[in-house]
C-alpha cells in the first residue's frame, strides 16, 4: 500500500487515498489498516485505474503502463489526517543557503581561471 496526496479540491480531511495491489479487496485494506495501524476505518471504496499510455521516444509504438488500484479509505468524522512535514522549511532554506555559497565560490574560481587564460589562444574554452 502506497499513501498518495489527494489531488482534488475540498476533499474532506478524514479521507485518505491509496495505491494498492490490484489482488486486495475493500476488506483486505480494512483489515491491514485496522489490525496493523490500529487507524478505524468506517468505509473503503476500491477504483480500477488505467495506465497512462505514451508513445515510445523515437519509435513509431505505444507503451501502456500497468493498471492500478485506489482504494479512498474514509476515517470517522472526528479523525483528521494530516500529511507528515517531511521536508521543514527552515531545514530546506539552510540547505539552500549553503548550496548557493559553494555555487557562488565555483563560480568566482571558473571565472578566475577563464581570465587568467584569457590570452593563451591554443588553450581552448572546454578545456580550461
Amino acid at each position: 500500500m502506497k499513501l498518495v496526496k489527494n489531488r482534488l479540491p475540498n476533499v474532506p480531511a478524514n479521507r485518505i487515498e491509496f495505491h494498492v495491489s490490484m489482488g486486495m479487496s475493500v476488506v483486505d485494506v480494512k483489515n491491514y489498516l485496522e489490525k496493523i495501524y490500529n487507524v478505524p476505518v468506517v468505509s473503503v471504496k476500491n477504483v480500477i485505474c488505467q495506465g497512462e499510455m505514451k508513445k515510445a521516444p523515437g519509435k513509431n509504438y505505444i507503451i501502456k503502463d500497468d493498471d492500478y488500484k485506489k482504494a479512498y479509505v474514509t476515517l470517522p468524522a472526528d479523525y483528521k489526517f494530516e500529511f507528515p512535514d517531511v521536508f521543514p522549511r527552515e531545514k530546506v532554506d539552510k540547505e539552500m543557503a549553503e548550496e548557493d555559497k559553494v555555487r557562488a565560490e565555483l563560480e568566482t574560481k571558473y571565472v578566475s581561471s577563464t581570465e587568467r587564460n584569457k590570452v593563451r589562444p591554443i588553450v581552448l574554452k572546454w578545456f580550461v
